[in-house]
């Protein structure tokens, strides 16, 4: 599943007129948490430090707050009875993240209780105010005020103690951070991820391709380590659409794919051919009804591969959902040909980190210069494409049934990044991730995607 590695990738275009679909926003809004910890003792002994911290702790909250979630502030946390009432609440608020700001010294005890309860990733995050105290004027008082990380390794031990993962951890400056800020955007990126993986519905029609046992997922295994429900879909339920869908929708759809994408004349492979009325007007159609289906279904994305009885509509159908599937995987709803489940996750994590992602596979290696072709036929994320994609008519779709329209284009130029989502013999998941780059150079008029990728 290849991504493309910047920023401003979407189309999100709003002259789009195959979809209507508005993308719930309050839905997809993260839900982060902070909460500050220090030592009850101190306050006594130096009157406005309490005060001073947390005007560092509202602080460190406005550097997320410039991102769209939703920030819920569980304020300081001084003493062990003070963590287990605020526990209760952190678990209520149902968080995709929280954040554990390590405002001076704090005992283990306000953190044990929090990390032990918890199945969310807790991030400890040390800013100083000062980049170095001021040695000639130098107090207790403002040792305090930048002790951020004083108490990460008692923090970092006491997890391991429960027997859970070492936090991740935030080093740095309250102010003037570059590294910091980019920290603090990552894990908005993160949580982003994390929130749409636990809320997905996702579709799973059909079947894997006979004899892909690298395809076979359990649903139950995805809810278990994702969060994510699998809803399993019927294909009538989209040949119902196809058949309602009217010709002012068709009309509007095909005027559409002809304004996006290129219909150039055929090269040189000898099962392409120009863009066909027909073809176009398949498409456009199953466009229609494809984006009725997930609104009426109430799906997050899509996972499909359905064979069809040999030369009938519902064959036709179920086999030209390549164009409504790259336009609306370009729009943020992820779909994976192949009835491919891990993928599809993998599709999601890559759209929601905000950097695209389109199903993908090795191709020929060019040995002469050195890279490796990259691409899949069939649907694409036409948001990360180098230029307009290219939409070219084929009279089969090779080791698949059907003909009709196929998708084809070259990624961006510039870093890629590669990630696969594998089953393990004992039923667990693993990330298998590689980097790269996409390079300019010709590639095969196959009705494919093809990148040339070092």
């Amino acid at each position: 599943m290849l991504s493309k590695t910047s920023e401003d990738l979407y189309l999100r275009d709003t002259s789009m007129k195959l979809t209507n679909m508005e993308r719930d926003h309050e839905k997809e809004r993260p839900r982060i948490g902070f909460f500050g910890v220090g030592y009850e003792k101190y306050w006594t002994q130096f009157p406005g430090l309490l005060d001073e911290l947390m005007q560092k702790h509202a602080e460190i909250i406005r550097k997320m707050s410039v991102f769209d979630t939703t920030i819920v502030d569980f304020g300081m946390i001084d003493t062990p009875l003070n963590a287990y009432e605020v526990v209760k609440d952190l678990q209520a608020a149902n968080l995709d993240m929280v954040f554990c700001n390590m405002l001076t010294y704090a005992t283990s005890g306000t953190f044990g209780v929090i990390v032990r309860a918890l199945n969310i990733p807790i991030v400890l995050c040390a800013l100083q105010p000062r980049k170095a105290l001021d040695y000639s004027r130098a107090s207790t008082h403002m040792q305090l005020a930048n002790d951020d990380i004083c108490s990460l390794p008692e923090f970092a031990g006491v997890a391991v103690r429960l027997g859970k993962k070492v936090p991740d951890m935030i080093i740095g400056t309250l102010s003037d951070d570059p590294e910091v800020d980019r920290k603090m955007e990552e894990y908005y990126r993160i949580s982003k991820v994390l929130h749409a993986l636990k809320n997905a519905q996702l579709g799973h029609l059909g079947h894997p391709i006979n004899a892909m046992l690298d395809m076979h997922t359990d649903p139950t295994m995805l809810t278990s380590t994702f969060g994510c429900h699998i809803v399993e879909c019927e294909a009538h339920e989209i040949f119902s659409c196809y058949e309602n869908a009217s010709d002012t929708e068709i009309n509007d759809v095909q005027d559409f794919i002809l304004d996006f994408f290129e219909t150039p004349d055929p090269v040189s492979d000898p099962i392409s051919m120009k863009l066909t009325q027909e073809d176009l007007h398949t498409a456009a159609k199953v466009s229609v009804a494809l984006n009725q289906f997930v609104q009426e279904s109430k799906l997050d994305g899509l996972a499909y591969y359905y064979d069809g009885p040999e030369g009938s509509e519902l064959q036709t159908v179920m086999s030209n959902l390549i164009v409504g599937n790259s336009i609306l995987t370009s729009h943020g709803f992820m779909m994976c040909g192949e009835s491919d489940l891990k993928t599809l996750i993998a599709l999601i994590i890559m759209d929601r980190l905000g950097i695209g992602g389109s199903f993908a596979e090795f191709h020929p290696v060019d040995f002469t210069d050195g890279f490796v072709l990259v691409g899949h036929d069939g649907p694409h994320n036409i948001s990360i494409a180098e230029g307009k994609p290219i939409l070219r008519s084929l009279k089969k779709y090779h080791g698949k049934p059907g003909k009709g329209a196929g998708v084809e284009f070259k990624i961006k130029e510039g870093p890629i990044t590669m990630l696969s989502i594998s089953s393990t013999f004992d039923g667990k998941f693993k990330f298998v991730i590689a980097e790269g780059e996409s390079v300019k150079g010709p590639i095969p008029p196959t009705g494919n995607t093809n990148t040339r990728i070092f």
